[in-house]
């Protein structure tokens, strides 16, 4: 198992930028493909963006596509997102998830963390 910590979340005009981090416990967390998913008041959680273990490879959605960037250390067991050029329709609840495998569906991952509030202003 692992257990995910979000930190990062904060207030920020349009146009700002935030660091988002997820940190891991566990000696297993470069075995596992991280992701990030967000859930905006009265909508669905949806997908952000994903990381393969080796961090090589990501997959973002496409709104957040030249503006957000998803990284890894496996060193210090570490998940970040990256986002730039923040829009008011970005905010919501951003949460890291654990899975095995490379994929944006939600239900393949079984490891979440409690996440934390982005809230971008106009």
């Amino acid at each position: 198992q692992v257990q995910l910590v979000e930190s990062g979340g904060g207030l920020v005009q349009a146009g700002g930028s935030l660091r988002l981090s997820c940190a891991a416990s566990g000696r297993t967390f470069s075995s596992y493909v991280m992701g990030w998913f967000r859930q905006a008041p009265g909508k669905e959680r949806e997908f952000v963006a994903i990381i393969s273990r080796s961090g090589l490879t990501t997959l973002y959605k496409d709104s957040v596509k030249g503006r957000f960037t998803i990284s890894r250390d496996n060193a210090k067991n570490t998940l970040y997102l990256q986002m730039n050029t923040l829009k008011p329709e970005d905010t919501a609840v951003y949460t890291c998830a654990a899975g095995p495998l490379f994929i944006s569906t939600q239900d393949k991952y079984p490891y979440w963390g409690q996440g934390t509030q982005v809230t971008v202003s106009s």
